[in-house]
C-alpha cells in the first residue's frame, strides 16, 4: 500500500463531549487501529484536500451539518471525491459522508420523510452484502448507533443497496469498487450515542420514549474491517 491514509473531518461534536472524549475523528481512528497513521484533513475549516494519487485511503466523517445546505467546502468536498472516486481509491463516507459520497455519484439527499432516526437501531444487510468485500461475513441483522434526520433518498444508478431498515432504505451502500457509504455512525460506543441521544430526544416527542442505547460491537468492527482492506491492497 501507498499513499496517505486521510480522515476527512466535516464536522465537530458537541464541544463538551469532544473535551471529554475527543472528536469524531478521534473515535474513527480508534476503530481503525492498526499500525497506519491517518491523517486529519479539516475540510469544515478549509483545510486543502490532498491530490488524488497521493492517497492510500480516505474515511470521511460524520457532521452536524445538513448535506443539503450546499456549503462552498461542502460543495469542494463532493467534487473532489469524484477524482478519488475515479482512481478507485478506498473510501468509507460515515453520515454525512455517506450522503455526500452518494451525491457525488449522482444520488438525492434531503430530510427523511420519517423524521429523525436515532438511538441503537436494528440494520438488515441484503442478499448483495454476503459476497461484499467489507460486508460479507457480518450477520443478516444488527444493531448500530444512528442520529441523522437527512438520508440518502435516491442512490446512484450504479450502487448496490447493502443495507436497510424500516426508517431508512439505503443504510448502507456500495459506489463502485472501493467506496462505501454508511448511514450509521461505527465509531459512537454507547456513552457517545447516550450523548446524542440526550440531546435530541425532545424533538421525537412522544416516540422518544421507544430510543434504546445499546453497545454495538458489530457496527463498531466495520471500521477495523475498512482498515484491513486497506492493508490488504
Amino acid at each position: 500500500m501507498q499513499g496517505r491514509c486521510c480522515i476527512i473531518k466535516v464536522g465537530r461534536t458537541f464541544g463538551e463531549l469532544a473535551a471529554r472524549r475527543g472528536d469524531f475523528e478521534d473515535w474513527i481512528r480508534a476503530g481503525l487501529g492498526g499500525d497506519h497513521a491517518w491523517r486529519v484533513v479539516d475540510a469544515a475549516a478549509g483545510a486543502s484536500l490532498p491530490a488524488p494519487d497521493e492517497l492510500a485511503a480516505v474515511v470521511i466523517t460524520g457532521s452536524h451539518a445538513m448535506v443539503t445546505e450546499a456549503a462552498p467546502w461542502s460543495l469542494a468536498v463532493e467534487h473532489w471525491l469524484q477524482g478519488v472516486l475515479a482512481r478507485r481509491v478506498p473510501v468509507l463516507g460515515i453520515c454525512y459522508g455517506h450522503q455526500l459520497l452518494a451525491r457525488a455519484c449522482g444520488g438525492e439527499v434531503g430530510f427523511n420523510p420519517r423524521g429523525l432516526e436515532l438511538g441503537s437501531v436494528e440494520i438488515r444487510l441484503n442478499a448483495t452484502a454476503r459476497d461484499d468485500p467489507l460486508f460479507g461475513g457480518l450477520p443478516d441483522r444488527l444493531v448500530a448507533p444512528v442520529t441523522h434526520a437527512q438520508s440518502v433518498l435516491r442512490p446512484p444508478p450504479e450502487a448496490q443497496v447493502l443495507a436497510a431498515n424500516d426508517h431508512d432504505p439505503h443504510q448502507a451502500l456500495r459506489l463502485g469498487e472501493t467506496a462505501w457509504g454508511v448511514q450509521f455512525h461505527p465509531e459512537f460506543d454507547r456513552e457517545v450515542t447516550q450523548v446524542y441521544v440526550d440531546r435530541q430526544v425532545a424533538a421525537l416527542g412522544a416516540r422518544g420514549a421507544e430510543v434504546e442505547v445499546v453497545d454495538t460491537p458489530e457496527a463498531a468492527g466495520l471500521l477495523q474491517r475498512f482498515a484491513a482492506l486497506v492493508s490488504g491492497r
